[in-house]
């Protein structure tokens, strides 16, 4: 009982901090975002220059 009780709050914990990333750049990524930061002058470091292999194309030969 209680290792299930653990188990559903780490989940939701781990679910959590999916969303909030999804969010996070989603929201940083967005034209409003871009707008509101040249407004308010907002420096928010955006990692997208993190290069990732699911950043290229895979069907370049």
């Amino acid at each position: 009982m209680i290792i299930n009780l653990v188990l559903y709050i780490v989940g939701l914990f781990i679910l959590y901090l999916i969303i909030q990333a999804a969010v996070r750049s989603g929201i940083d990524n967005s034209e409003v975002g871009k707008i509101i930061r040249e407004k308010y002058g907002l420096n928010i470091n955006i990692k997208n220059d993190k290069k990732s292999f699911l950043d290229g194309d895979l069907d370049k030969d």
